[in-house]
Formats: structure tokens, C-alpha cells, sequence
């Protein structure tokens, strides 16, 4: 198992260097390889238990996520749908195992399914003075803070690219966003273009 994790290669593992020149109009910076499992389950009482068995509540309102240090160490749970949740988790070593079990286990009988999408996505973190200008050229989302607080998590376009976009601090201007694997270097080739005149007016 451990070969396995130590000799993935991620989807934009040839983008490091151009990504990071996009700074400082924006820091972009995947990553990759976090654990994404997709749980639906209409049930309340296996919500709570499965945030229970996460120690991270899981969300109430559409289109928000939650987060926090639970026994598996971080983790965030979105909001996709009434009965669609995606529950990531970044600790380290690879979690997904002991997550699936024990959302698995909190499900119980009641009806449901969660999921393995690890390998569907990968995500990129975004922050920068320039942010919600680059966003902006390829969302239709309002961003601004009083619109799009931290805790909002949408799924929409972005340069015509499926993604989905969390608000992770509103505040400071940091996003992260889930791309599917397949369209990750589309996206990077995108915000590299996107930032060229934030860049110019900044050197």
C-alpha cells in the first residue's frame, strides 16, 4: 500500500513551476490525493450518526460545508445535493480506508451509499490580491464576501470546467477548488492565462 501512495503521480505534477510564477497576483498550489467520498443518505439519524462517527457535523444548509478535527484528522464535509454529501479528508497517511469503514458503520441499515471518488478529482488552493478578479473571468458566481461568506461551497462552472468551489476563507480571499483529474491542466492553462494582466500590473 505504501509503494502504491509513495509512486502516484498527481494531475498537475508537471504545472508546480507554472503554477507558482503566478504569484503574487494569485497562489495557486494543488492538492492532490486527498481522500473524496461521496455519501447519500437522506436519513437524520444517519447524518448526525455518520457526523458523529467523523466528529464533523455534517451541513444544514445548501451549498455550505463544515470542517473541523475529528478522529481521522481534518476533515470537510460539502454540501451537493439534499441527500449528496462529499466528506474529505486531508490527514496523512492515506485515511480513506478507516473513513469508508466508519461512515459505512454510522450508515448502518438505513438506506444509503458511500462512495470511494478519490481518484475523480483533485483540488487546488487559491488565494492572492487578485483572486476573485481571476475567478471572475471564468464564474458566474458571486464571490464577494457578503455574498459568498467562508463555509460556501457551490458547484458550477469555471472556464466552462465542472468544479467545485469552496469559500475557504472569505476574509483573507482563499478558494479551493475541485476539478475532475481529466480537465486539471485545462484549468491550470486557464489561470495562467487568466493572470496575465493581474501579474503585468503588479511587477
Amino acid at each position: 500500500m505504501t509503494a502504491d501512495i509513495d509512486s502516484r503521480t498527481s494531475p498537475l505534477a508537471a504545472w508546480t513551476d507554472r503554477l507558482a510564477a503566478l504569484a503574487p497576483a494569485l497562489t495557486a498550489l494543488e492538492r492532490p490525493f486527498l481522500t473524496q467520498l461521496t455519501v447519500r443518505v437522506s436519513d437524520p439519524d444517519a447524518v448526525a450518526g455518520m457526523g458523529e462517527a467523523l466528529g464533523v457535523a455534517f451541513p444544514a444548509d445548501p451549498c455550505t460545508f463544515t470542517r473541523g478535527d475529528g478522529p481521522f484528522g481534518g476533515v470537510e464535509v460539502l454540501w451537493l445535493g439534499p441527500d449528496e454529501f462529499l466528506v474529505v479528508a486531508r490527514s496523512e497517511p492515506d485515511p480513506r480506508a478507516p473513513v469508508e469503514d466508519a461512515l459505512r458503520a454510522a450508515l448502518g441499515s438505513a438506506r444509503g451509499a458511500v462512495v470511494d471518488t478519490s481518484a475523480q478529482r483533485t483540488a487546488v488552493s487559491l488565494e492572492g490580491p487578485h483572486v476573485r478578479d481571476v475567478l471572475a473571468h471564468g464564474c458566474a458566481v458571486d464571490l464577494h464576501p457578503s455574498a459568498a461568506p467562508t463555509g460556501t461551497c457551490v458547484q458550477t462552472l469555471l472556464a466552462r470546467a465542472g468544479v467545485i468551489l469552496q469559500v475557504a476563507d472569505a476574509g483573507s480571499g482563499a478558494f479551493t477548488v475541485l476539478v475532475r483529474s481529466s480537465f486539471a491542466e485545462y484549468l491550470a492553462a486557464w489561470l495562467s492565462d487568466a493572470c496575465v494582466e493581474y501579474r503585468a500590473a503588479l511587477s
